[in-house]
């Protein structure tokens, strides 16, 4: 079965910005409910997650009824009819940013083929942003003034590196996490922590950081930025060439990255 890339990409950024939308139209006034707790009482999903998880699946069945689904919100699904796409997604990346109507947080969608990501969208309502990527095909930003292709900024030393992460949500993660960042801190520019994975990463793509580390991230966080670091020159990895993944992801430019991973590799950053 031949799946084309740009199709594929076509079908998720539109979906993603209809999403993005009902995200932002709908927000109830007075914020949305807290519905389920996951990891912790403060891995939280609200009512939104789950109508947005719903409406994506929903559009992208329509079009393609045979392909399989891995959502956060337990929208997953196997494929038929000998389907090899896979859509990754994240309705909500930041749902706390987004509880407490903080602009940072995402609508996060990639398609796989046999398992490897080829498009991806990382739609940012509230900033005015979408970010795109077609393996082979280069990294955008689209704003309401057009698309520039991405790049990463590459080679730049520790000390002058400003540097994205994130927290889990059980307290004993987090208390190792503490220990990791002491380490970190005085080798770096400075940190920064946004409270959304893909958010960080389209970051990344764009220049406006220079690395990012993370422990805990799912597949659903990281399918579609990941993919669009990658086409703006950048990698993704974990610790000693491992794929990135919920143990430790690292991702920055050439030359940064491997300062990055050197740096964090004796801090033990993969374990609670």
């Amino acid at each position: 079965m031949t799946v084309q890339a740009d199709e594929l990409l076509e079908l998720a950024l539109a979906t993603a910005r209809e999403a993005g939308r009902m995200l932002v139209d709908d927000r109830p006034a007075d914020g949305p409910d807290v519905v389920q707790t996951k990891s912790s009482p403060t891995d939280v999903v609200t009512q939104m997650d789950r109508a947005a998880e719903k409406l994506i699946i929903d559009r992208i069945s329509t079009v393609r009824p045979g392909d399989a689904f891995l959502g956060e919100e337990g929208g997953t699904r196997a494929g038929s009819d000998g389907s090899p796409v896979r859509w990754v997604i994240d309705p909500i990346d930041g749902t706390v940013n987004y509880l407490y109507d903080l602009p940072d947080w995402a609508v996060s969608i990639a398609a796989e083929v046999d398992g490897v990501a080829v498009a991806g969208v990382v739609d940012m309502p509230r900033r005015g942003e979408t970010y795109t990527a077609v393996r082979g095909g280069g990294a955008f930003l689209h704003t309401a003034t057009g698309a520039r292709q991405l790049r990463v900024n590459a080679d730049v030393p520790l000390g002058q590196a400003l540097v994205g992460t994130g927290f889990g949500y059980a307290p004993e993660r987090r208390a190792h996490q503490a220990k990791v960042l002491t380490g970190v801190l005085p080798n770096v520019r400075d940190l920064r922590r946004g409270g959304s994975c893909c958010v960080d990463l389209c970051s990344l793509a764009a220049g406006r950081i220079d690395a990012y580390y993370e422990r805990g991230v799912q597949a659903w966080d990281i399918a579609a930025g990941a993919l669009i670091v990658q086409e703006a020159g950048g990698r993704v990895e974990g610790l000693s060439g491992a794929a990135p993944g919920p143990e430790i992801t690292i991702a920055a430019g050439p030359g940064t990255f491997e300062a990055l991973h050197d740096l964090l590799k004796p801090l033990d950053p993969a374990r609670d």
